[in-house]
């Protein structure tokens, strides 16, 4: 982990899971906190050709499809309108974009496990490559029901 931590904002990435609306809650809450922005990142599958180009029709229906997801997890989230909130909707690696979106934040906040983990697993590999690679604290949260509470 670099130091870059800055004064930025709190990020924090979503995928439609129970564990990634339990971080949207807590990164509400700590932005509300530290007196900072907020940054909802919704990264979904790009499908890339060997040249680099995305097919004609798959992308527009994995969008679509992320961009209803996003809409309802935002919908479903507490109130946020006293806070300066960017929301990203971006097609690419869930790991590489929220490790460069911790550049110059404050805390980055992620679920245990999202849509695509093993069952049992502690925590999914998006948390545990960006615990190792982001650019400023991370902060995993587990839904309630994982921890017994």
């Amino acid at each position: 982990m670099s130091t870059d931590s800055g004064n930025g904002r709190v990020v924090v990435g979503i995928d439609g899971s129970p564990h990634s609306q339990v971080a949207l809650a807590w990164a509400i809450e700590e932005a509300r906190l530290r007196g900072t922005g907020l940054q909802i990142i919704h990264a979904y599958p790009a499908l890339v050709t060997y040249w680099g180009t995305t097919s004609s029709e798959y992308h527009p229906k994995e969008e679509a499809a992320a961009r209803k997801m996003f809409e309802e997890a935002l919908a479903a989230a507490p109130p946020m309108d006293d806070l300066n909130v960017e929301r990203t909707l971006v097609p690419g690696n869930p790991s590489q974009i929220l490790i460069e979106a911790s550049r110059g934040a404050r805390l980055l906040v992620i679920g245990s496990r999202g849509v695509g983990a093993f069952r049992g697993m502690l925590a999914g590999s998006v948390s545990i490559h960006c615990t190792t690679q982001a650019h400023c604290p991370v902060l995993i949260v587990r839904d309630e029901h994982e921890t017994g509470q």
